[in-house]
């Protein structure tokens, strides 16, 4: 492994770790609130597998507005958790965790694409 290999590579692992203890504090603090509340209960996005709906919330309050109408506009919608309920219904707190969950999820998660695409070519021979 060579240096810059060895520094995504750290990148991701530590992004990936914080982001794991994020997503079950984010879950506690935040998602449990909006799923015991009758309003927003069904408009947290469809749930593929257990807790996605903490992704599809936190995704939800960490995109742009623009972004957010913009997916909601599509015929996928009820793929997506509704953005605008979701700010009527959440502090300042909860968007800045959402906000920094969603960005180490990001992180980790395209800095490992990354690294397989460029080890793959063979930048790191």
């Amino acid at each position: 492994m060579n240096d810059l290999e060895s520094l995504i590579f750290s990148i991701s692992l530590i992004s990936c770790f914080l982001a794991m203890i994020l997503f079950v504090l984010f879950g506690q603090i935040t998602v449990r609130k909006l799923r015991k509340n009758p309003e927003t209960k069904s408009h947290l996005g469809l749930e593929f597998v257990s807790g996605w709906d903490i992704i599809n919330v936190a995704k939800a309050l960490a995109l742009p507005k623009w972004l957010n109408d913009k997916l909601e506009g599509t015929p996928l919608f009820f793929l997506y958790a509704d953005s605008d309920l979701l700010y009527k219904h959440t502090t300042k707190f909860d968007r800045i965790l959402a906000r920094l969950f969603y960005s180490l999820l990001y992180v980790a998660g395209s800095s490992i694409i990354m690294l397989t695409i460029l080890d793959k070519f063979g930048f790191f021979e």
